[in-house]
């Protein structure tokens, strides 16, 4: 079925991966449900927060479809309870509201945080561990998803999608920070810089979701969405060097002297209520091997419109190289 057949119900489309979707949709066949403005697509947004029902009037029986991306996913939220709120309780509203209105097909953005850290390679039948509140959360929503789905198998689409961290031009997340720091010659190496990891482009995430949309059919589906192959850190950074045709000085500190630095700054930022760029949480991810199997995605008939190579050299381009843009940037983790 081609889009312009019916309306794809996006909600969170006014973030980084739900802007780029839209860009690959087009603006005239979605509704976006957010509760923050899209910067780029006025047109189809509707300003509603998914913790309240109030956006059901927004949702009319020519959507067949929902594409759930709205969560709460910074590694310092607080309190804590908002990944609850928003995550699960949202997803609850949002599939309450499906059920009113008979939409019986839904494509989910979980993520492999549902894993935990250093774990090897996990497929999607890879038992769930989530070492923080963020992921946790996530396997809660997919918890409730499967029950939805379960009620009515036959007729209903339920697709989860896990990406890995993603990244791409105006996000402002860990891998931008990275990248910059690389690229500034101020970056500080955590560990060996041996650990992998796993990353996903925002086009091809978002293509990804696209195919998905006009290939469900009824069933439950879940895919892990990496782009590979994944690189170490020190792979990471020749990649940066080359691309920018510069040497690149980096420090090196062992983990255990970043990792007790990173729990002073955590005491100190509870005592102030300030938030610093350095935290424990992030010390550990940083220098966890983060690899995710992605074969199930990429034998699903999926083609990514971008290798990671060519991914990463565009990033690096757009925000390190070229003097032109457009001033608009999303921040994530």
């Amino acid at each position: 079925m081609v889009l312009s057949d019916r309306k794809i119900l996006v909600f969170g489309g006014s973030g980084f991966v739900g802007t780029r979707l839209i860009d690959i949709i087009g603006e005239e066949n979605c509704i976006n449900i957010d509760k923050n403005q899209s910067l780029r697509y006025n047109l189809c947004t509707r300003l509603f927060d998914i913790r309240e029902m109030k956006f059901i009037t927004e949702i009319s029986n020519s959507s067949d479809i929902v594409v759930l991306l709205a969560a709460e996913h910074h590694d310092d939220v607080s309190p804590v309870s908002l990944y609850y709120d928003v995550n699960v309780d949202g997803t609850r509203n949002v599939l309450n509201a499906m059920d009113q209105l008979g939409i019986k097909k839904i494509i989910f953005t979980s993520s492999v945080a549902v894993y935990g850290l250093n774990k090897n390679d996990p497929g999607e039948e890879h038992p769930a561990d989530p070492f923080n509140h963020y992921g946790k959360s996530k396997l809660q929503a997919e918890f409730l998803l499967k029950e939805w789905y379960n009620k009515n198998p036959t007729e209903r689409t339920l697709i989860i999608i896990r990406p890995t961290v993603i990244f791409g031009e105006r996000n402002r997340g860990n891998v931008y920070n990275l990248l910059r720091q690389i690229a500034s010659g101020k970056f500080m190496m955590v560990g060996s810089g041996k650990n992998k990891k796993s990353m996903a482009y925002v086009g091809n995430v978002a293509a990804f979701i696209k195919y998905w949309i006009e290939n469900c059919k009824p069933g439950l589906m879940v895919f892990n969405y990496v782009d590979k192959p994944d690189l170490n850190m020190n792979e990471l950074i020749s990649l940066t060097e080359k691309t920018m045709g510069k040497k690149l000085p980096a420090i090196r500190l062992p983990y255990w002297l970043a990792f007790t630095f990173a729990l002073l700054l955590d005491q100190f930022s509870k005592i102030t209520g300030r938030k610093f760029a350095v935290s424990s949480v992030r010390v550990k991810k940083f220098c966890a091997t983060t690899q995710f199997n992605s074969e199930k995605a990429y034998n699903s008939g999926f083609k990514p419109y971008f290798t990671l190579i060519e991914a990463l050299k565009r990033t690096i381009h757009y925000e390190f190289m070229d003097h032109e843009k457009d001033g608009i940037t999303y921040f994530s983790e």
